[in-house]
């Protein structure tokens, strides 16, 4: 990949971040409510988000920079198996349908903002409250980080390396968040999508056409991964069932992190919510086309020293400067929309589920808005201080480790909504056992997220994930047997 300066592509890079970044400040005027000093006006946008906008900013904070950078990545690592977010981003919608609209009812109908919320409400236990809220700013941190490393690579691409040029982006992102809020994401998202849709369709319709066709395409793949002895075009015996687990589990936890369900819980109805799941498959299309572009790598022949390096290479290689910066830009800004809502859901939950819990329970709601707009730089900062003194292997890692914990939370969090059976002891108990047994097992694999079995044939691998819930609902089902009783006697 060549990191020389390159004038043009830098300057339409800028102009289109400009563009976003006045976007992002003119947000807090965007369908302005009487005053942004309440943490429902600040935090979820009023609670009024249509199904367009909806669309635009949950589509927009699923699909981030890092899945632009890092689907098409392990596509050229490993082949066939990198497919498996396309099932995931299918699966999960049916979820959504079902789901999201009865959570969205109960956070509306009782003001709740966070998971955290929901679960207090429900079970009246703070330690179950504060296990989800810890959960929920755990896993999030390292997705954050995550959006920088997708920024940082265009970055270095258009030759603007070192950290500056990414602290000058997020505190730039920063500032336009803390004074407009979900708004300004919400507004960017338009932009940001858009430019992602004109990128990668030119991309699949003359990418193809510079590099022989789609067969020499496939051919070239499979020579590269028959050359190297690993990956293939289709799926190994051996991968099914971690394909499959790992489409399973990455389904069931993409809607209970923390910033999508500031996407959901900012929608204006439920219907809006279910028009959504049916519209935004639509992603899926566009997710199925990137990963095609980890394919095209190996075609193009590219010498990268890093997976990660193969979108910004092929654009540099086949596309003239102002197209690469073109590129480049809906990368970046790519990066900014879900790092926003990120930061923002993650300082819901601690403004609501610590500070208010803990420390002052009777703020008010200008006080709230307050601190959960201090906390999104905090946030902010954090991320930063990972990218920049932390190996980013160690936050590709700890975002593997992000999915088993949040998925962790989905029993005290969805069981609720449809029974009372459960309480807070069982739950509770079941959310250690999942949460730091899925961290033991990935701990003692390498930090890989998969785990080897074996029923008494061959082994398969299992996503983690999906181990560490199974344990997680039998023993909050075990635990609750066992006191019922008690509390019956009492």
């Amino acid at each position: 990949m060549t990191t020389n300066l390159d004038p043009v592509a830098i300057s339409i890079f800028v102009f289109f971040f400009a563009l976003v970044t006045i976007l992002g400040f003119v947000a807090s005027r965007w369908r302005a409510p009487k005053t942004m000093e309440h943490i429902d006006e600040w935090g979820l946008g009023g609670r009024n988000f249509g199904t367009w906008i909806t669309w635009f900013l949950v589509g927009g904070d699923f699909y981030t920079a890092y899945t632009i950078i890092a689907v098409p990545a392990l596509v050229y690592a490993v082949g066939a198996y990198g497919f498996f977010a396309l099932p995931y981003t299918i699966v999960v919608y049916p979820f959504v349908f079902m789901v999201m609209p009865l959570l969205w009812k109960r956070a509306k109908d009782n003001g709740y903002v966070t998971a955290g919320d929901v679960v207090f409400g429900q079970y009246g236990s703070r330690g179950l409250e504060l296990a989800v809220a810890l959960t929920g700013v755990i896993a999030t941190m390292p997705y954050i980080a995550l959006q920088l490393v997708g920024m940082a690579t265009v970055l270095q691409a258009l030759g603007l390396t070192g950290e500056l040029p990414l602290a000058v982006a997020f505190i730039i992102l920063a500032l336009y968040t803390y004074s407009a809020g979900l708004r300004a994401p919400a507004l960017i998202a338009f932009v940001k999508d858009i430019m992602i849709y004109i990128v990668v369709i030119t991309a699949v319709a003359l990418i193809p056409s510079k590099l022989g066709g789609y067969a020499n395409v496939f051919a070239s793949a499979d020579a590269a991964f028959q050359a190297k002895g690993s990956g293939s075009l289709l799926l190994g015996g051996n991968q099914y069932v971690a394909y499959a687990t790992l489409a399973l589990g990455s389904a069931l936890a993409a809607f209970m992190y923390p910033h999508t369900l500031t996407g959901i819980f900012a929608s204006n109805s439920g219907n809006t919510i279910r028009k959504n799941a049916v519209m935004l498959p639509a992603y899926t299309l566009l997710l199925g086309l990137l990963a095609l572009l980890g394919y095209m790598g190996h075609a193009a022949h590219l010498n990268v020293s890093s997976p990660n390096q193969v979108v910004p290479a092929l654009f540099q290689t086949l596309f003239p400067s102002w197209f690469a910066g073109f590129a480049f830009a809906a990368i970046a800004i790519g990066a900014l929309v879900p790092a926003a809502v990120m930061s923002i859901g993650a300082s819901n939950l601690f403004t609501r589920n610590f500070w208010k819990a803990y420390v002052n329970p009777n703020v008010t709601d200008a006080g709230e808005a307050k601190v959960a707009k201090i906390t999104s730089l905090v946030v902010k900062i954090g991320a930063l201080l990972v990218i920049a003194f932390l190996p980013t292997q160690f936050a590709l890692d700890l975002q593997l480790l992000g999915g088993i914990w949040i998925l962790q939370t989905l029993p005290a969090l969805v069981f609720g909504l449809y029974s009372k059976w459960f309480r807070a002891p069982g739950l509770l108990a079941g959310w250690l056992v999942g949460f730091f047994g899925g961290t033991y097992l990935v701990w003692i694999n390498g930090l890989k997220p998969l785990q080897a079995l074996s029923l008494g044939g061959a082994p398969f691998t299992v996503y983690i994930g999906l181990l560490a819930l199974a344990a997680n609902i039998v023993v909050a089902v075990i635990v609750n047997l066992v006191t019922v009783p008690a509390r019956k006697a009492a």
